[in-house]
């Protein structure tokens, strides 16, 4: 770019070549669903005797794994968050939860108590 532009007039007509964007976007594709071999877990140690599921084994990026979370989250209707790469579901839910999990085609183990 040569010209200097003074003005709005002189931005409009400037002409962008190479920025059109692509005609034919490649579009990604979702990955394909991978089978887990998940652990779940309820416990209360370290949270003042307040129950919470845990989930284990959760192999993937970090995305996939929030999604989880957030789905399980909402399909029992309690809170939670993802720390260390574990699910943690506020109350004892584990039954549900891996209700959920084998519904969704992962295989879950039932650990603990």
């Amino acid at each position: 770019m040569s010209k200097k532009l003074t003005s709005l007039a002189d931005l409009a007509k400037l002409q962008f070549e190479n920025l059109a964007p692509d005609p034919d976007p490649i579009e990604q594709e979702d990955a394909p669903f991978e089978k887990q071999f998940l652990e779940a877990h309820f416990s209360n140690k370290g949270r003042a005797g307040k129950t919470v599921t845990v989930i284990k084994g959760f192999e993937g990026n970090d995305g996939d794994l929030k999604q989880l979370g957030k789905t399980l989250k909402k399909a029992v209707g309690v809170g939670g968050s993802i720390k260390n790469r574990k699910i943690i579901i506020q109350g004892n839910y584990r039954d549900q939860v891996m209700k959920i999990l084998t519904d969704m085609g992962h295989n879950v183990k039932r650990i603990g108590g």
